[in-house]
């Protein structure tokens, strides 16, 4: 049998199930689930170590602000934080930096990178180096500075092999921790491309 995760400990499977119940039948994207799912991405990248702090405490502080958002406002969805958020007009919302929609945009384009990573690493390359690398340059790179591009590419060179990324995952052997990858991908890439659609048709994919 296997031993359950330690609590605090990283599971994909809370990842999973909170970015399955993310998106409701009328494609609301529910924000509760969304930075519950976050919060265990965050906790999968500090499992990795330093590689990813750049990430992670950029995701840890995006988090807690849209939590604050959430508590304050009483936003229940995405639909209903863009609405609110446009209602003083989009020169207001593009003027604000810490404004929901923009702290969103920001963990929406993080997302993407780990979706496509965590389809690299399914599909079962080797090189773990090569699928973050190719997974950063196809979304987060485009918004990064070139220094922090630098590093970052850098840094994945220090990746660790492709088993200890299952291993990281915390589903069991690894034929087990790929199940669960199979499974969580589609419910990320969901959630990833409902919240594309809302942000690009309030043309707010380009928040500064």
């Amino acid at each position: 049998a296997m031993a359950a995760p330690a609590a605090g400990a990283f599971s994909l499977r809370e990842v999973l199930d909170a970015f399955r119940g993310c998106v409701t039948e009328q494609r609301e994207v529910l924000l509760e689930p969304y930075l519950s799912g976050w919060r265990g991405l965050i906790r999968f990248l500090q499992n990795l170590g330093a590689v990813f702090s750049f990430i992670s405490k950029d995701a840890v502080a995006k988090v807690a602000l849209l939590e604050g958002h959430c508590q304050r406002q009483r936003f229940v969805s995405l639909q209903a934080m863009v609405r609110q958020e446009l209602a003083a007009g989009p020169a207001a919302l593009r003027a604000r930096p810490d404004s929901g929609c923009r702290t969103l945009l920001r963990l929406h384009r993080a997302l993407r990178w780990l979706q496509l990573f965590l389809e690299g690493l399914r599909s079962g390359d080797p090189r773990t180096s090569v699928l973050c690398t190719d997974a950063y340059n196809a979304s987060l790179a485009a918004h990064h500075p070139w220094l922090i591009r630098k590093a970052a590419t850098v840094a994945f060179c220090a990746l660790p092999s492709r088993d200890a990324f299952l291993r990281a995952v915390n589903a069991g052997p690894p034929e087990e921790a790929e199940a669960v990858l199979g499974e969580a991908i589609p419910y990320i890439g969901r959630v990833y491309s409902v919240t594309q659609e809302v942000l690009a048709e309030n043309e707010l994919l380009d928040l500064p």
